[in-house]
């Protein structure tokens, strides 16, 4: 029996089972990675708005040249439906593909990683809603992020809509459901529009934020999330200004990585409960939901964790000398308001297409999801219709 006091310090666990290729040229490693595996059919899953992009272009050269056969699948939506996961997994099992490569940005791999769950277990994408309902390796996937924000190429998880039900899945599974390989290519991303270069890069930077002020928060989740935050607050401005800003591309494509390492094991926050009750009735893309909603929910928890918040006012370029950590905590609510607005984000709920009618029913989502599990200040739904009413 354990005492108290060891009682006290649960045993905690951090892993990362992608192995992450990354700078200028990366892609370039392809062949060799499918050599390893034996694989010369390879079913690609592409963002559309890709088809004729220098960086697939480049790839689909490079494999052709090294006797791989591709089949592309690339019809699929920025909030992904179950319909497109069956459609595309269709596809792969047509070509009876030895492994998937993933080329766009979190809806992309999200469906590469479900059409990889099908491939071997079977049934259909809502069997698996949950965490670690498959026992079956998925099909091996390469994920080449075209986007610094989700971080689905190392995460634990995958999002889809089942379509019926009008609500997004999590299909979780911490050891199975990351890409085995993940290219992190600045060269990717050189073509992403500025105002999704700035939503994607606030969905990450919030991945580290939530995750460092998360109730499971460790030293290893608060190692990675530290310098995530320190990669994305310094190069996001010149990376949305320039996504060919190389360095600053790289920084926030490592930041983006270390952030969801680290998400799949603390569980977010308050911001990504909204945003994902936001995203379920409107259509308002998931990253900019998060930062509509961050300043609110930063605001509404930082009393629960104000050293951490201190923490993250110097990494946003506050000055705090002389402050309480209170104080400090206030100001690192002020530069998350700063941060969004230099990058064109809107500041109420209302302005990106939010209705008063539905406010109460996403307050009751947001509280029905239980991310009090995570989230460091216990969240009524009452906070919720309060919090969801000021973002308003």
């Amino acid at each position: 029996m354990s005492s108290p006091a060891m009682s006290a310090f649960p045993v905690s666990s951090f892993s990362c089972p992608t192995k992450i290729l990354f700078g200028v040229g990366a892609h370039e490693q392809l062949p060799d990675v499918l050599r390893e595996w034996n694989a010369t059919r390879l079913f690609v899953l592409l963002d559309p708005a890709l088809t004729d992009s220098a960086i697939f272009r480049r790839i689909e050269a490079l494999l052709a040249g090294n006797g791989v056969a591709l089949s592309v699948f690339s019809g699929i939506e920025p909030e992904p439906g179950d319909r497109t996961v069956q459609a595309a997994f269709e596809r792969c099992r047509e070509q009876d593909a030895q492994a998937l490569l993933a080329i766009g940005g979190g809806s992309t791999i999200d469906v590469a990683k479900a059409v990889g769950i099908l491939m071997t277990n079977g049934g259909r994408i809502a069997d698996y809603e949950g965490i670690e309902k498959f026992a079956i390796r998925p099909l091996p996937l390469i994920a080449v992020p075209t986007t610094a924000g989700t971080g689905s190429e190392v995460s634990g998880a995958c999002v889809i809509t089942d379509t019926e039900r009008r609500t997004k899945m999590a299909i979780r599974h911490a050891a199975f459901s990351p890409a085995q390989v993940a290219i992190l290519d600045p060269l990717a991303v050189g073509s992403m529009p500025a105002h999704v270069a700035a939503h994607a890069g606030i969905d990450a930077f919030v991945h580290a934020f939530e995750s460092y002020l998360s109730k499971r928060a460790t030293v290893f989740s608060d190692a990675v999330n530290l310098h995530a935050m320190t990669l994305i607050a310094g190069s996001i401005r010149p990376f949305v200004a320039d996504r060919t800003n190389v360095p600053a591309a790289l920084d926030m494509l490592c930041g983006s990585a270390l952030a969801a390492m680290s998400f799949g094991v603390t569980g977010l926050g308050n911001v990504h409960c909204m945003a994902m009750s936001v995203g379920a009735l409107f259509p308002v893309p998931h990253g900019l939901a998060n930062a509509v909603c961050l300043p609110y929910a930063a605001a509404f928890n930082a009393p629960a964790k104000p050293e951490r918040m201190a923490r993250v006012a110097g990494i946003l370029g506050m000055d705090t000398a002389g402050l309480s950590q209170e104080r400090a905590a206030e100001a690192a609510v002020g530069g998350l308001r700063t941060l969004c607005a230099d990058l064109g984000i809107p500041p109420r709920l209302r302005d990106v297409g939010v209705t008063e009618d539905r406010l109460d029913e996403m307050a009751r989502r947001s509280y029905a999801a239980d991310y009090n599990r995570w989230n460091p200040r216990h969240t009524s739904e009452p906070d919720f219709q309060d919090l969801f009413r000021a973002a308003f």
